[in-house]
C-alpha cells in the first residue's frame, strides 16, 4: 500500500547538481528498501542506488562519488541526489519500493543532461 511519486526531473548542463525526490504515501514505508533506478532509450533499466531500512546504501559504479541516496522516513520521502552530472546519466529516473515480493514504482521523472 505504497504509491510513489518523482520529482525534482529536469534539464541541466554538464557537471550540475539535480536532486531528486521520491514522495510516498500509503503505510509501512519505514520497512521498504528504496531504491532509484534508470532507464535510457534503448538500454534495459539499471539499478542506480539503493538504501535499506537499516540505512546500507549501495551504488552502481558509474554513478559512485556523484550520487547520494539517502531517505526520511518522518516525511516519508526518499532523496537521490546528483552532483557533476553527466551526459550518460540522461535517463528516465524511477523510484521503487521493496518489501518482501511487494514491488512499487513511481511514474518516473525525465532528466537530461546536456554537454
Amino acid at each position: 500500500q505504497v504509491q510513489l511519486v518523482e520529482s525534482g526531473g529536469g534539464l541541466v548542463q554538464s557537471g550540475g547538481s539535480l536532486r531528486l525526490s521520491c514522495a510516498a504515501s500509503g503505510s509501512l514505508f519505514s520497512d521498504y528498501t528504496m531504491g532509484w533506478y534508470r532507464q535510457a532509450p534503448g538500454k534495459q533499466r539499471e539499478l542506480v542506488a539503493a538504501i535499506t531500512r537499516g540505512g546500507n546504501t549501495n551504488y552502481a559504479d558509474s554513478v559512485k562519488g556523484r550520487f547520494t541516496i539517502s531517505r526520511d522516513n518522518a516525511k516519508n520521502t526518499v532523496y537521490l541526489q546528483m552532483n557533476s552530472l553527466k551526459p550518460e546519466d540522461t535517463a528516465v529516473y524511477s523510484c521503487n519500493a521493496t518489501f518482501g515480493i511487494i514491488h512499487r514504482w513511481g511514474q518516473g521523472t525525465q532528466v537530461t543532461v546536456s554537454s
